[in-house]
């Protein structure tokens, strides 16, 4: 299965800009400003106009792929991808956004270099929208994908022995189109999946990600006690560990610290599961794909196999820079309240390792 989080380019068009609540959607949420504040979830009013205004975001959305759904596939993908360029992206800030993450971790990448990515992220940004509302033409080209790399023996030889397998990529490229050709190579991956916030357009999203593949387990306790059952069968599991994730850990990534989950490293070593790197690649078309699969990361102390991830994901977007999600806020909290509570919760204690809650 598949621990992924809602198309992120959707999630920053739906949210409100209120009140972002952490990755284990806990009582403990951050606010805009800053502050820390606990609230009972159970308890939170819901007004009308909140209602009015995810109704009308939803019907914005669904008509926008409506309309575009009417085109050719081979046109309606570079039209999505066009429109978030030169539309959403600069009304929404995202442009400012590449810029700004590029100017902090890279800079003195040329300022030609950075305008082309300021145009050429939200475009894969917007092509990866438009291909999870196009299931089927999408996963009949995704199926079709090159699939090659050294760590192809180890997933094969830990099917063929029963042994559960983890995949571990980012938000680069397609991690559906992975997703979907690692399907059709017989690793059988459902979805696990954080619905959005907005919640008329989440029965949308959440049709369209059924769609790639079954079954699909929404996050939450039920579905963590349904993902540990998949991983004792022997199941596949694939994780995108490239968010800024609360209850993480500050690791390097472009010489910059963010934080970073160590629940992909733990999950693999508490089930004897090799710990795979797959990246879904775009190719020069903007319509298929190369997936490569690479060598296991070697099993041993969780955050040094996540440095090692870091690492990897890292070598991997500096070769294809227009195809990383860089309108994310990666490096928010890489510093900080939250990044000294994560170098506390990795310092050696008398009571045991320390425990990630990145989720739930």
């Amino acid at each position: 299965m598949i621990v992924a989080a809602p198309n992120m380019l959707l999630s920053a068009i739906c949210a409100s800009g209120r009140v972002t609540c952490d990755h284990g959607a806990r009582a403990l949420c951050l606010r805009d400003h800053g502050n820390l504040a606990v609230t009972s979830m159970s308890k939170q009013k819901d007004p009308a106009d909140a209602h009015l205004g995810e109704y009308l975001v939803n019907l914005f959305l669904r008509g926008l792929i409506g309309l575009a759904s009417l085109m050719p596939y081979r046109w309606r993908i570079p039209a999505l991808g066009w429109m978030t360029a030169s539309i959403v992206a600069p009304l929404a800030g995202y442009t400012k956004r590449v810029r700004e993450n590029l100017e902090f971790v890279l800079p003195d990448l040329p300022k030609a270099e950075i305008r082309r990515l300021m145009r050429a992220v939200p475009d894969n940004a917007g092509r990866n929208m438009m291909e999870m509302f196009s299931a089927a033409d999408f996963s009949a080209r995704a199926r079709r994908s090159l699939v090659t790399g050294p760590g192809l023996p180890a997933i094969e030889k830990a099917r063929a022995e029963g042994r559960p397998v983890i995949f571990v990529t980012g938000h680069l490229g397609s991690f559906n189109a992975a997703r979907v050709a690692m399907v059709e190579q017989g690793f059988e991956m459902g979805v696990f999946y954080r619905p959005m916030k907005n919640r008329y357009f989440n029965v949308h999203y959440t049709n369209a990600m059924g769609a790639l593949s079954q079954p699909m387990f929404e996050q939450g306790r039920r579905g963590m006690i349904q993902m540990t059952k998949h991983l004792r069968g022997g199941g596949v599991l694939a994780i995108l560990n490239d968010l800024n994730a609360h209850g993480g850990v500050p690791l390097d990534f472009f010489g910059k610290p963010a934080l970073t989950s160590l629940v992909t490293a733990d999950l693999a070593l508490k089930f004897d599961a090799p710990l795979v790197p797959v990246w879904g690649i775009r190719r020069d078309n903007g319509l298929d794909f190369d997936i490569h699969v690479e060598e296991p990361i070697p099993p041993g102390d969780p955050v040094e196999m996540t440095r090692e991830f870091n690492a990897r994901l890292e070598v991997q977007v500096r070769q294809h820079m227009d195809q990383w999600f860089w309108i994310h806020r990666r490096w928010k909290d890489g510093t900080g309240a939250m990044a000294d509570l994560g170098i506390a919760r990795i310092a050696p204690q008398a009571s045991g390792p320390p425990q990630d809650t990145s989720l739930p």
